[in-house]
């Protein structure tokens, strides 16, 4: 039996127009870069309910974690509806996202509306995550952090390390928000700890 975690989004629209980015940068390194980028203007990311009932069935009869990708209060609420059918096992880890384009907004108050709706909808029975965009990387997940969330940190989901200095690499990311959480008191899960928490069986009760 495998356990992995994976990835599942819980929306179907446009998220993520990187067509503005045609509005701030003019000169490109390859052809393909614009031309990516304009496309995005018109992108529908096809998730039906249909299809996360179906990864949902076949990730389960396989053993396999997820985390459930939250980019709006609706989501928490579609989330919910695979909850009351039994195809979402708890515990959940639901990661809410913060400051895409289509989703939530990245202020405090939306953070904290979030909260508020997941423990309504799911009690005890979830582990929250926070997945700050772009600047708002490193406040969320200080904010998160506080409130007891888990955090979400590298270079897939911001660029920075700081205002207007690109980030070296994720793990200059990772280094500096446990510094932060450090700093709060806050202790720092174990890799052990993650799977625990997570419920996975690590890389030994994997057969590959």
């Amino acid at each position: 039996m495998l356990t992995l975690l994976v990835q599942i989004y819980m929306f179907g629209q446009p998220h993520l127009l990187r067509g503005l980015m045609l509005e701030r940068f003019k000169d490109f390194k390859h052809d393909w870069e614009r031309e990516h980028l304009e496309k995005s203007r018109n992108l529908i990311f096809k998730n039906t309910f249909q299809d996360i009932e179906t990864i949902l069935r076949r990730g389960t009869d396989n053993g396999t974690r997820f985390e459930f990708e939250c980019y709006d209060i609706s989501h928490l609420y579609n989330l919910a509806h695979f909850l009351d059918r039994k195809l979402a096992t708890p515990p959940l880890f639901v990661q809410s996202v913060f400051g895409i384009l289509g989703g939530i907004g990245p202020h405090a108050e939306d953070l904290m509306h979030m909260r508020r709706t997941a423990d309504r909808l799911f009690g005890d029975d979830y582990q929250w995550s926070i997945l700050g965009a772009g600047k708002n990387q490193l406040p969320l997940a200080t904010i998160g952090a506080a409130m007891g969330s888990h955090v979400r940190m590298g270079l897939e989901d911001s660029l920075w390390i700081g205002p207007g200095k690109l980030a070296q690499s994720s793990a200059e990311q990772v280094a500096r928000i446990r510094t932060i959480l450090e700093a709060l008191n806050l202790e720092i899960a174990s890799p052990q700890d993650a799977r625990q928490i997570l419920q996975l069986k690590g890389k030994a009760g994997l057969q590959l």
